[in-house]
Order: C-alpha cells, then structure tokens, then sequence
C-alpha cells in the first residue's frame, strides 16, 4: 500500500505539471492562438495572438474581434459539427494582414470551459510573394511586348510595302536592331536577379578591393559620359594606401557600382560631374551599415548633379520594374531592374544602400559594406 502512495503522488504532480507546460508550448508558438466557449468568448490567448489582434483578446466575444462572415461560419460550424474548419480573411488595422484561420471542437464546452481552437496564421508574406511574382510576370510580358510588337510590325512593313525602298529599309533595320537590343537587356537583366536571388543567401567568402574597382568602371563608362559632357570625379576620404578591402564576391560588386555609375551618367544633367566619395563610416554613419557586428564599414556615394528624384519615389526605387519616368527610362535604355539587382546584391553581401536626393540638384546612392577584417 505505502509502495502505491508514492506512485499515486508521482502521477498528481504531473497532471499538476501539465497545464503549466502546455501554457508554456502555447506562449513559444508562432502563431495566434485562442481558446473559446460554446458561446464563443475568449477564455485564453497566447502572445501571438494579442500581438496580431492588437489587444487583449481574453474575455472578448470572438464575433466582436474578428467581423468576417466566412470565419465567423467557420467557427459555428466547428462548435456544432466538430472537425476541423479552414477560411481566410483580411485583417485590417494600421497595416493590412492575411490571415488563414483554422478552426477544431476540442470538448462539449460547459459554461466557462474551452469548447474549440482558433489558430490565426499571418499569410501576408506569402500573399505579398504570390502577388509580387504576378506582377513579375505581368511586367516582363508587358516590357516584352512593345518591342516584340514593334518588331513584327517593321519585318511585315520590309516584306510590303517598303521591300523596294532602300531608305526605309536602313531606317527600319536601326530600329529594328535597338528593339531586339532592348529585349537583349532586359532578359540578361531578369536572368541576372534570378541569378542572385537563387544565391542570396549564401555569403560571398571572398576579399575584394573596392578603388580598383571603381577607377576600372570610371575608364569603362568614360566614353560614355563624354557624350553628355560628364565628368568622373573621385573623392577619397581614406589613407592612400586604403584600398577599401570588403568581403564578397567581385563580379557581383562591380555589377552594383556599375548600375549606379550608369544610372548618374543617364539621369545627370549634361555638362556636369558624377563624384564617387569613398570613406570608412563609423559612428552614426557606421550605424547605417547592415552588419551590426562591423566594426567598420565602406561607405561608397556616387552623387549625380541631374534633376532629382521626388520624396514620394525614394522608398520605391528598387521595386522590380518601378520607375518615376517611364518614358525617359525606356529612352534611355533602362529595363527597370537595375536598383533591384544592387539590392539583392548587397542583402548577400550583408551591405545596404541610402538613397537621398533633392529636386533641381541631384541625387546620391551610398552603399555601406562590412570592411574585411585586415590580414
């Protein structure tokens, strides 16, 4: 008999000990949980659900927190049929959330017990992914179609009516080759982002120099930049024999810079220069820096002197396909993906990229990367 006291004792301290752990399982979830009654009022909430609802849920009618009619059937369903019970809603509040619901009877539910469980899963990232890769591919059919159309139209023109004339031939063949010019660009372009975004998340291991870089992109583009009248004007803010050293991969960063140098030639104003500051930042500008572990960063800036960017347009900037002109973009040959692949690539290099600019004086683009560790 005494050998069964201790066994009977045992089994009460872990019934007691139960409760406690499921509160404790349910405060680590992820997701919003809710425990109601028959009559559908909160009897418990975990964390996640207080910070997704933006209240204090317990003691609530569910109907009152959460006024969507197919959720709301939902959990009339579950309460009188038991199973398990599926529906999805918007959320709205200071920002917009999708949330997918699931319903299950747990127990009959006497007066003030639980009767069911609520599960609220946020679907608003995997919502926005869905909705960014249909805008992806609305975009690349819309930019492909222009020239595409463009292109039929002038082969038709040669095979008709203009097959005999010489001028019209030479003019149409011109434009012709810019069209599939055009669409070269930006199918290299979308095969680039692909490129990167599969590899994101991989850390570039190399050691790269980032002036040598820069000096070898200013000669690159110089002809470029003499048909504007533009100037290339390096400003070095580092010990002379700083090369900026950072850790990444180095076609990737001259991919980055090269998009930025190119994009100041475009947008500045003829006759002006483009400068590219180069400096260590610390202190407040080290804190605009990605890695909050550098101990340093390199702070590159290519500053143009062209017509400015409006405030409302900044945060945009490196959307796929966002563009403030479309008409001068497409003029002047950008495909809308070139702030977009110097963001992915800093995300892998653990850098990031300010954007500042006014109306009427330019605009700047600094990039912070981690400095490598010396060796």
């Amino acid at each position: 008999m005494g050998a069964r006291r201790p066994a009977r004792e045992r089994r009460r301290r872990n019934r007691a000990r139960r409760p406690a752990a499921a509160e404790a399982a349910l405060g680590d979830l992820p997701d919003a949980v809710l425990r109601i009654d028959r009559n559908r009022t909160v009897l418990d909430a975990n964390p996640a659900a207080a910070a997704l609802l933006g209240l204090a849920p317990v003691g609530q009618d569910l109907a009152g927190l959460l006024r969507d009619p197919g959720f709301t059937a939902s959990v009339e369903r579950a309460l009188a049929a038991g199973g398990l019970h599926e529906s999805a809603f918007t959320l709205h509040g200071e920002t917009e959330r999708s949330v997918r619901a699931i319903v299950r009877r747990v127990a009959d539910g006497g007066p003030g017990e639980p009767a069911a469980l609520v599960v609220l899963h946020d679907d608003t990232a995997r919502r926005r992914l869905e909705q960014m890769r249909a805008d992806f591919v609305a975009n690349v059919s819309h930019e492909l179609k222009t020239p595409l159309s463009s292109l039929i139209g002038f082969i038709e023109t040669l095979r008709g009516p203009a097959a005999g004339d010489a001028e019209a031939r030479q003019r149409f063949l011109e434009i012709m080759q810019e069209q599939a010019a055009r669409m070269r660009r930006l199918v290299d372009d979308i095969m680039s982002l692909s490129r990167i975004e599969l590899e994101e998340h991989q850390p570039p291991t190399g050691r790269v120099e980032l002036l040598p870089i820069l000096q070898n992109l200013m000669e690159a583009l110089q002809v470029q930049a003499m048909k504007r009248r533009i100037a290339f004007r390096i400003e070095r803010r580092v010990a002379a024999d700083d090369r900026l050293a950072v850790i990444g991969e180095r076609d990737q960063l001259i991919q980055v810079f090269q998009n930025l140098l190119d994009n100041a030639v475009k947008y500045g104003r003829e006759g002006t220069a483009v400068v590219i500051s180069v400096a260590r930042a610390s202190g407040d500008r080290l804190a605009a820096a990605r890695d909050p572990r550098a101990a340093e960063a390199a702070e590159v800036a290519v500053i143009d002197q062209g017509d400015g960017i409006p405030a409302e347009h900044l945060s945009r900037l490196t959307e796929r396909f966002y563009r403030v002109d479309r008409g001068r973009s497409r003029q002047l040959g950008g495909t809308g993906l070139g702030l977009a692949i110097v963001k992915h690539i800093l995300n892998r290099h653990n850098g990031r990229l300010a954007i500042e600019s006014k109306l009427g004086q330019g605009s700047r683009f600094t990039v912070f990367l981690p400095i490598a560790p010396a060796v």
